[in-house]
């Protein structure tokens, strides 16, 4: 019974991630800082999407791999379901499949770095699963050669400075994954604050302690 509620917070906390960071994925960070203007280089997406890494590594801890891919499916399904409502079909499709293979890969990360350190398990599967996601989402999302998915933006294809700053240019698109996994970085490291801090609260259950 305590499993089954714990599994059910984690399908509605990685519903509402998946769900928010679609919608917030299609608007550019509209300011500039040190004189490079954000839109360029960021969207809101990537602020809420990391926490996605967090809600899995907590189930992949308490519950084990099993669970965790149970959790990832559950808000795979119900939260692409809702994005083809919330957001473009394009942006649905991209980041359904980006979402499923990058969780994944996390997991399969996080099992083979849960006896080490406690912070390298979900820093190190955060971090590859997120590039693995970013370089899909992206791609699938905004890429011309993917165009078969929905019509391009014309915004995302317009070339702009890489980052804003070098004297590089790619189409805008390009700009927005990199500055899009900077931000997952930053804020992979900050997840693991709280992870830290819910390890004493959100125990392995008896048959995942010997692999904690």
């Amino acid at each position: 019974m305590l499993k089954l509620r714990y599994t059910l917070i984690y399908v509605v906390l990685m519903t509402l991630v998946v769900v928010a960071s679609n919608i917030l994925v299609q608007y550019p960070l509209q300011a500039s800082f040190a004189g490079i203007n954000l839109a360029d280089i960021l969207t809101w997406g990537a602020f809420t999407y990391p926490v996605a890494f967090l809600v899995t590594d907590l189930t992949n801890r308490q519950f084990g791999p099993q669970t965790a891919r149970k959790v990832v499916f559950a808000g795979f399904v119900v939260g692409v379901a809702l994005s083809f409502i919330t957001a473009q079909p394009r942006i649905a499709i991209a980041s359904g499949s980006a979402y499923l293979a990058g969780q994944l890969l996390d997991i399969s990360v996080f099992n083979r770095l849960r006896r080490q350190a406690w912070w390298r398990a979900p820093l190190f599967g955060s971090l590859i699963g997120s590039m693995l996601d970013t370089v899909m989402f992206f791609s699938f999302a905004f890429a011309p050669f993917f165009v078969f998915f929905g019509p391009n933006d014309p915004f995302a294809i317009d070339w702009a400075p890489i980052l804003g700053v070098f004297q590089i240019s790619a189409p805008r698109w390009i700009s927005w994954a990199i500055g899009d996994f900077s931000v997952k970085m930053t804020v992979g490291l900050v997840m693991l604050v709280p992870y830290g801090a819910l390890m004493s609260v959100l125990k392995p259950m008896p048959q995942q302690q010997a692999r904690a």
